[in-house]
């Protein structure tokens, strides 16, 4: 851990706004087409969000979020919610398509790999090994759960998320294509890598 910040689980209240922005921000290329850019998305993202599946890393004095690492299980993710909470910001015209097309960025859980569900880091918070200490915590967490593999998924437009997973240990198992979708999503692919991590003792 570095003195200037520290891993916590889920993230403070006092933050979920800043939590609500830092996701969005992280994945505006693929959600902003579907979600737009007028605040919308990120105040859907504040009323959703749950603290319960995550890790971040908190400034020293605890009033800055530097990043966040969320993961999916079978009692839930940290990017819940449903139609209804579309709904309440888009309107039900609105969410009917939108949450069709969300619906194709879904991963299915599988058992015994603990699913990822986003790595973001602030941009001037980069550099400070945040991310690299977000994986180490999270990998923690997927013993802790039983689990012997985790997986995550990144786009071919991120070469620079791969590259730290790869560090990390991570391998490409399988590269699933977008084809013409490519187009609206803002990726062409998209490649799942996993990690052994061994099971809790």
């Amino acid at each position: 851990m570095s003195e200037g910040f520290r891993i916590v689980a889920g993230f403070p209240e006092a933050l979920r706004r800043e939590a609500a922005a830092l996701y969005f921000d992280a994945f505006a290329a693929k959600l902003a087409p579907i979600m737009g850019r007028d605040g919308r998305a990120q105040a859907f993202f504040f009323d959703v969000l749950d603290p319960d599946f995550c890790l971040s890393a908190v400034s020293g004095d605890g009033t800055r979020l530097l990043g966040l690492v969320g993961f999916k299980t079978a009692d839930g993710a940290l990017t819940g919610g449903g139609m209804a909470d579309l709904a309440r910001h888009y309107g039900w015209l609105g969410c009917v398509w939108r949450g069709l097309l969300l619906t194709l960025l879904e991963r299915e859980l599988e058992p015994g790999i603990f699913l990822l569900d986003g790595i973001a880091v602030a941009p001037d918070a980069r550099g400070l090994g945040i991310g690299t200490a977000l994986l180490d915590a999270v990998e923690k967490e997927a013993v802790s759960h039983g689990c012997p593999t985790i997986r995550l998924d990144v786009i071919d437009t991120n070469p620079r998320a791969r590259a730290l997973y790869e560090r990390r240990g991570y391998e490409p198992v399988s590269v699933e294509q977008l084809g013409p979708l490519r187009h609206l999503f803002g990726f062409a692919s998209a490649t799942r890598m996993e990690k052994a991590v061994g099971r809790a003792t």
